[in-house]
């Protein structure tokens, strides 16, 4: 357990080491009252549940964080910084990514979650029409929102992430996610680096022909249980070592959905929804980057700091 202070002058200093290195981009007229630097370090540091709303960590920032960022500006400006900064958090995620990849893993695992926008009982068409939409999750029933699918490596780093809406399901998903890691594209960084590994999935990601089509056109080798009345069906102990491998996988979630407050997430805007969510993975891999530092488990978020 280390104290706030300890935690935000690490992550500040990580940050500004890795912005170092990228181009600066600042357009006419006056400097933004935040470095990059200091939007990033804000902008990770905002997704803890501790903080129950962006509303709640701003006024936290502005009692207790103003003397180490004293030109904190207002809430709204922040916000919009945080936005033309959504690049960067995906650049310092992936950097994080590869700083905790020296050892190659034998395997990376596939999952999809639903992340929900909105309260389904609420009329209207929301804040997102057009974007979101209703789909089916078996944590949440039915929702409205979209749908998240993350690259997990064995010890909990997430190397990419992608969402799109609530009804994608995860084979259309992971098809965006392998065509963009073998052929990248410089606008959807997020997915990560292809990497010559087999992906590990569960029955949702089924079909011989999608299998074959992801090996023969992207190199990438994906093990998929067929389901269970299928000719090929799987014995028991097959289906017990998938379960296995995927365990991490309830853990991953678990971290960003409640300890990084994605549950809560309620965003007018999608550059806002992508810029918070590029925020959480990042911070995720940080705590793990952290934890390593000080001979903790990898997903030891709870307790790492003493608030």
């Amino acid at each position: 357990m280390i104290d706030e202070d300890t935690f935000l002058t690490t992550l500040y200093v990580m940050v500004d080491d890795f912005a170092k290195t990228r181009p600066t981009q600042h357009g006419p007229g006056r400097p933004p009252s935040l470095t990059c630097s200091e939007v990033i370090t804000l902008g990770l540091f905002g997704q803890w549940a501790r903080f129950a709303s962006e509303r709640d960590f701003y006024r936290y920032a502005e009692k207790h964080l103003r003397p180490a960022f004293p030109t904190l500006p207002s809430r709204p400006q922040f916000n919009r910084l945080l936005r033309e900064q959504r690049e960067t958090c995906v650049a310092f995620f992936l950097y994080l990514a590869s700083c905790l990849q020296q050892l190659e893993s034998l395997y990376q695992i596939l999952d999809g979650s639903g992340a929900c926008t909105r309260n389904l009982k609420r009329r209207g068409r929301g804040w997102l029409p057009g974007l979101v939409n209703i789909g089916w999750s078996n944590r949440l029933g039915w929702y409205e929102g979209f749908r998240l699918l993350v690259a997990i490596d064995p010890y909990g780093v997430i190397t990419g992430f992608g969402f799109g809406a609530a009804s994608s399901n995860d084979t259309a998903l992971a098809d965006s996610l392998l065509a963009l890691r073998r052929f990248p594209d410089a606008r959807l960084l997020s997915v990560g680096a292809w990497a010559p590994v087999p992906y590990v999935a569960d029955k949702g990601f089924v079909g011989d022909q999608n299998l074959r089509y992801w090996r023969a056109y992207y190199q990438a080798t994906v093990i998929s249980p067929p389901q269970r009345k299928s000719h090929r069906a799987w014995p028991r102990a097959w289906r017990r070592w998938l379960a296995g491998i995927r365990q991490i996988v309830e853990s991953v979630y678990e971290k960003i959905h409640h300890t990084l407050r994605l549950d809560r997430e309620r965003p007018h805007d999608l550059t806002g929804f992508q810029a918070r969510l590029a925020a959480k993975m990042a911070l995720h891999n940080f705590c793990i980057w952290l934890n390593q530092r000080y001979d903790r488990p990898n997903l030891a978020f709870s307790d790492l700091i003493d608030w």
